[in-house]
């Protein structure tokens, strides 16, 4: 039978739900089987009891043990076999960031765990079947060009236990957990080093009561829209399904695509940033009904409240008490059964009588990052005349003039800063603040992006993490990422959580609320007396919740 036969055959004995029984395939005969049709492949042990010392979960740690390690290629050979995919202005500044390492919370699988790691990697041999360049290394050739090689090398796959942590134990609701560190492979790895290593890692780590899966993806290979298209695409087909629901575009023939090549130092670059410092970490989670009370904060104006504000923003209460007697929709279309949906509706309909179009309005999003730099720019305790940046990565692809497939498989975005003086971001009301954020974004269009990587390729450089001057904040992820779109066959996850890599003071990571319908959390990592002002902070803290 070949190899090609034997894949159909195994695809057929998926469960649709993983309730049923799983299919016991030998994952050393299934990794074998890829030989025949592809005999470039060179086959490593596929289980070892031994942990390797590149593994983020070394054999000095005392969290967590390494159970097995195998590489994992697609299960038929690459589409893009002959194809060499080039870097681009996005992907190249990339080189020197950590890889990414995003990861999901899951409640024990209905069956045993070695079955569950046996069909994880074979749903991830199938997934790297429609996504191959994260199955290839990079190649720099002699005029300085950095490629994937979509040569079917392989990624690592990893089981780990660690049956001493619980979920209540990692779902702490003041610092995280310094665990999750060690449930991802390639523990803070420079992306450059992708020339060798592989371009992704999937580690899953039992615990007492459930299950983590850590993805860990290079960062010049994919953004954050990339990541989580092919993390829910791994987990719609351990699901079982036989068709992707959205096919990932790698094709080059974008803006980004340049004739410029990034010069790097010998033996590569090195992160932007000092990885040692010392920082907490905490998730602060914002209800929908508190962002839209920050909205109204930065979009109504003192002619439409009829008051003025007082210390520098309006007071939503008095204004939500004055339109208690109205009669609004709640969230879930009835009147005046839910207070809370009361509450929120009236601040929805209160936004929109007032706001002249979609246009002039400040974003939720925009408003709870306005309401982040001012309090954390408090919290600081900066002098008046600093500079405050507030750097947020946008999404290209709905920017450009014609608009890129919202499916391309890359790095396709951009860093717009917004600056201010300390002295005048901290004097002047929410509503200012949020305005400067909201004009950055709105006027980042087409001839923006290009304007962008026609500066870069005047003067090309790596992208520059960190926070050098002590005044700046960095906004990476999006709420509006699926996050919680996968199911692995027995529900959504529990939480969504990050490894160490790419963090430093500033440094924050919004990722959409569990419960979803607008709710957002924000990984917040800071200085151990930044974080705890930020916690003694009124004005900040009366917006937070504790997650459902």
């Amino acid at each position: 039978m070949s190899s090609n036969q034997s894949c159909n055959n195994d695809s057929n004995r998926w469960p649709k739900c993983m309730n049923e029984p799983l299919p016991l395939i030998p994952i050393y005969t299934h990794c074998r089987s890829l030989s025949p049709s592809n005999p470039n492949h060179k086959f490593r042990p596929i289980r070892s009891n031994m942990p390797s010392s590149s593994s983020s979960s070394s054999s000095s740690s005392s969290s967590i043990s390494i159970v097995s390690k195998c590489t994992v290629f697609p299960y038929q050979p690459s589409s893009l076999n002959s194809v060499k995919l080039k870097l681009s202005v996005s992907d190249l500044p990339m080189l020197s960031c950590h890889y990414i390492q995003k990861g999901v919370l899951l409640s024990s699988p209905p069956y045993s765990l070695s079955d569950f790691v046996s069909f994880l990697n074979l749903s991830l041999s199938a997934t790297l079947s429609h996504f191959p360049p994260l199955a290839g290394r990079f190649s720099t050739d002699a005029d300085g060009y950095v490629y994937i090689l979509c040569n079917d090398a392989g990624v690592e796959f990893i089981e780990a236990k660690a049956k001493h942590l619980t979920l209540h134990a990692l779902l702490s609701p003041l610092d995280l957990p310094v665990y999750f560190k060690d449930f991802f492979y390639f523990d803070r790895t420079i992306s450059y080093s992708g020339h060798s290593n592989p371009l992704l890692a999937v580690q899953v780590t039992e615990l007492a009561d459930g299950v983590f899966v850590g993805c860990t993806v290079n960062h010049a290979v994919t953004d954050g829209t990339s990541f989580w298209h092919f993390f829910n695409t791994f987990a719609e087909i351990c699901k079982g399904t036989k068709k992707i629901s959205n096919s990932p575009d790698f094709s080059r023939n974008t803006v980004f695509n340049s004739p410029v090549a990034l010069k790097f130092p010998e033996g590569g670059p090195v992160v932007t940033f000092n990885g040692d410092e010392p920082l907490r970490e905490r998730i602060f989670h914002f209800t929908r009904d508190s962002i839209l009370k920050l909205k109204l904060r930065a979009n109504i104006n003192n002619q439409v409240t009829g008051r003025k504000p007082v210390n520098g923003f309006y007071d939503a209460g008095k204004i939500l008490r004055k339109q208690g007697n109205d009669s609004w929709k709640t969230v879930d279309g009835n009147n005046g059964t839910n207070n809370e949906g009361n509450i929120t509706s009236v601040l929805e309909n209160l936004i929109k009588m007032n706001v002249p179009s979609r246009t002039a309005e400040i974003s939720s999003f925009q408003s709870l990052c306005a309401h982040l730099w001012r309090s954390v720019t408090r919290a600081r305790k900066l002098d008046e005349s600093k500079t405050t940046t507030f750097r947020m990565a946008v999404n290209c692809r709905h920017r450009l003039n014609p608009r890129m497939d919202p499916y391309y498989f890359g790095n396709a975005i951009q860093s717009i800063p917004t600056v201010a003086p300390v002295g005048e971001l901290l004097s002047n009301d929410l509503r200012w603040c949020a305005d400067l954020l909201h004009k950055n974004v709105v006027t980042h269009d087409d001839a923006t992006v290009r304007r962008g990587i026609a500066d870069w390729e005047s003067q090309p450089r790596l992208f520059p993490l960190g926070n050098s001057d002590g005044a700046s904040i960095t906004m990476g992820s999006s709420p509006r990422f699926p996050m919680y779109d996968n199911d692995f066959g027995w529900g959504r996850p529990i939480a969504v959580r990050s490894g160490k890599a790419n963090k430093f003071d500033g440094k924050i990571s919004a990722f959409p609320g569990r419960e979803g319908n607008g709710n957002v959390d924000l990984e917040i990592v800071l200085s151990p007396e930044t974080m705890a002002g930020l916690e003694r902070d009124p004005d900040f803290m009366q917006y937070v919740s504790t997650p459902v």
